[in-house]
């Protein structure tokens, strides 16, 4: 089956993701590191070393990039050019796709919020919160009819350990793992819970205060991202976890902007 290839480029990560042409299911997926410098030679191989190792779709048909990092956009996109039979499409704010961006600042807005509230419109037509788990939590409103009403961005879960371990001279960093006890009796099983908890708090918490400012009815709250399986069912809030809602969105974003 022929497919695309899309690629989800976050501050920490860069997920990449193999789906049919119309945008639908996730066939594979491989998250690499954002941070490592690459040359274009060396980005190449790593992406045709990955496409090998994959399941194998077919032809590759289109490429679609969603980037927060736009200095390297350009070498990711002749990367991904020489892998795919069609076009690579970029996506951003002036993209033509069927949604609306109701901010004060709509250049301004990632992309990654940009598909999660396409791919919540075609997925879910209902009013929706998408909280996305990653270096940054953010809460994406998204009405039924795909509007794009402003959010919330807020501190993710490893820049918490990360600042503690950064921040103090004694505490160790420890692995983002649910904690086995609330109450540690180590040192790291207190920093485990205390970040965690404080995540999934979080999420809660601001869940409730959108839903009493946003006042929206039937809201369903899905939460995405690396983090999505970890946190998603610890919390009380979140109804749906999609972790691939964003690759999905860019999936639907492809198959728009190529007609």
């Amino acid at each position: 089956m022929d497919c695309q290839l899309v690629a989800d480029v976050g501050n920490t990560e860069t997920v990449f993701g193999l789906l049919s042409l119309s945008g639908g299911r996730v066939h594979d997926h491989w998250r690499v590191s954002t941070r490592v410098p690459r040359t274009e030679a060396e980005y190449a191989v790593l992406l045709g070393a990955l496409l090998n190792a994959g399941s194998g779709s077919g032809s590759i048909r289109r490429g679609v990039i969603g980037s927060v990092v736009p200095s390297g956009d350009r070498t990711l996109r002749r990367v991904m050019a020489s892998l795919v039979d069609g076009t690579v499409f970029n996506v951003s704010a002036r993209s033509d796709l069927p949604i609306e961006l109701d901010v004060e600042e709509p250049l301004t807005v990632g992309a990654d919020r940009i598909v999660n509230t396409l791919a919540a419109k075609v997925r879910f037509g209902r009013n929706t919160i998408a909280v996305d788990l990653g270096t940054a939590t953010t809460f994406d409103c998204i009405t039924a009819d795909g509007v794009f009403r402003g959010g919330v961005i807020a501190p993710g879960l490893s820049a918490g350990l990360d600042w503690l371990a950064r921040s103090t001279a004694k505490l160790p960093t420890v692995e983002l793992l649910p904690p086995d006890e609330v109450v540690g009796r180590r040192t790291e099983a207190c920093i485990q819970s205390g970040v965690f908890y404080s995540v999934v708090d979080s999420v809660d918490g601001i869940v409730d205060r959108i839903r009493k400012s946003w006042g929206a009815e039937d809201l369903l709250v899905v939460a995405t991202g690396g983090f999505a399986p970890v946190i998603g069912p610890y919390t009380e809030s979140v109804d749906r976890i999609e972790p691939f809602l964003t690759l999905e969105g860019l999936g639907i974003a492809g198959a728009h902007l190529d007609r």
